[in-house]
């Protein structure tokens, strides 16, 4: 569900019309709806309701500082990826204690700065991290808390891009070894286990691999407990999948009745990592027509969003709707939306039917609130959009828009 509705042929945040940002604003623009993020946060709160459990939202998926701030204040903890995102979740106000330090390349100076901060736990990946942590808890005299994360082979039937629980995967620990790091860990002082933690990848939108591994997961997390493990958390990642087109992923009450069944018995705090969930259909990225373009084989429409504003569509192939902020009347002709980046796979939308736009139509690209903001770059030299957040009827710019001396800060001649 999402607060973006059509109101008197205008398409409105909440009871915003869009048309006012981008005249405000200007575009391209990112613009987030305060309703629909902390509605899918309670959502999947009540899902698990009843049940120990913290939800730690994935920090990659969109870490905007206000966004941060909103899961804050909802009591959410958050899934992190480097030293840059703690500093952003601490900024934002949210807890290091409620924080897990996920990743397969952690440096020794990230490891210090999370200790140092009092994070919940890291998510070791390999066995030469394990021992990079044990050396960094000794070294600040500190036992650091951590849970293997542990490649389950499951076929999350995902982009092969985002898929991550496979045997050719770089992320986790080879489920066989698991036991044998666990015993090593024992040995080494410092070091505290306290959890065991899987992730199989993103967009996930059928329930049944996600039961798979996190059976095979829970399987292993109880019999680490009869050897004599004191842990305490079962992390199953994140993952789960939302509409952008016609996918029909799992409800979070359907995906919680699916984890709750697997790990029933196991007495662990579950910690659940939703990044996508929460934050894709919050935002929507607001461009203008520049231009029309026909040629013998297509007619091309060029907007002022670029790959560099929203690369999933060239990074994946992803599909993303595009809404005219002002209805128009007419029949739909086919059309590729593309940006003004000069690579050829900066395409939008490629033979999507639309009533054909005229110069300086707004559009929402729909479903950008995951992976879009966070993945930006500033290539071809252009500056990154502005950010607002929606509530009710108020809004405020959340980022301001880059300038172009910003692109060359801290650069020399």
């Amino acid at each position: 569900m999402n607060h973006f509705n059509y109101v008197r042929g205008s398409l409105h945040a909440e009871q915003v019309p869009l048309a006012a940002i981008a005249e405000a604003v200007g575009t391209p623009t990112y613009v987030y709806s305060t309703a629909t993020l902390t509605r899918h946060f309670r959502v999947v709160t009540e899902a698990f309701q009843g049940t120990p459990h913290l939800i730690c939202y994935s920090v990659k998926a969109n870490s905007t500082l206000a966004v941060l701030h909103l899961f804050a204040k909802e009591g959410g903890g958050f899934d992190i990826v480097s030293g840059g995102e703690l500093a952003r979740v601490q900024r934002a106000g949210g807890s290091p204690g409620k924080t897990v330090f996920a990743g397969v390349g952690k440096t020794p100076e990230e490891m210090e700065q999370a200790l140092a901060a009092g994070i919940l736990m890291f998510n070791v990946e390999s066995a030469e991290e394990l021992e990079a942590l044990d050396a960094v808890g000794r070294k600040v005299g500190r036992r650091a808390p951590f849970a293997l994360r542990v490649n389950p082979d499951v076929d999350a039937r995902t982009h092969r891009y985002i898929s991550t629980g496979l045997k050719t995967s770089k992320f986790g620990v080879p489920f066989e070894e698991a036991v044998a790091l666990y015993a090593r860990s024992r040995k080494m002082k410092g070091l505290s286990a306290v959890g065991l933690d899987c992730h199989i990848g993103s967009q996930l939108t059928q329930a049944a691999p996600m039961k798979v591994a996190i059976s095979k997961v829970a399987g292993l997390y109880r019999s680490l407990k009869e050897q004599g493990y004191p842990l305490s958390y079962l992390d199953i990642g994140g993952g789960l999948g939302i509409t952008y087109s016609d996918e029909t992923p799992p409800s979070p009450a359907e995906y919680a009745r699916t984890v709750l069944k697997a790990v029933e018995d196991t007495g662990s705090t579950l910690i659940l990592e939703p990044g996508r969930a929460l934050v894709g259909n919050a935002g929507v990225l607001l461009t203008r027509v520049l231009y029309r373009k026909r040629t013998p084989t297509k007619t091309f429409v060029v907007v002022d969003v670029g790959m560099n504003d929203l690369i999933r569509p060239a990074l994946y192939e992803a599909h993303h709707a595009l809404q005219p902020v002002v209805k128009r009347r007419g029949k739909p002709v086919e059309v590729d939306v593309v940006g003004p980046v000069c690579e050829s796979s900066d395409v939008l939308a490629r033979a999507r039917a639309l009533v054909l736009p005229q110069q300086d139509d707004l559009y929402a690209v729909m479903s950008a609130g995951a992976y879009g903001m966070s993945m930006s770059s500033t290539y071809n030299s252009r500056p990154r959009s502005a950010e607002v957040l929606v509530d009710g009827a108020a809004w405020r710019v959340i980022r301001e828009r880059e300038t172009v001396e910003d692109l060359w800060r801290g650069e020399r001649a």
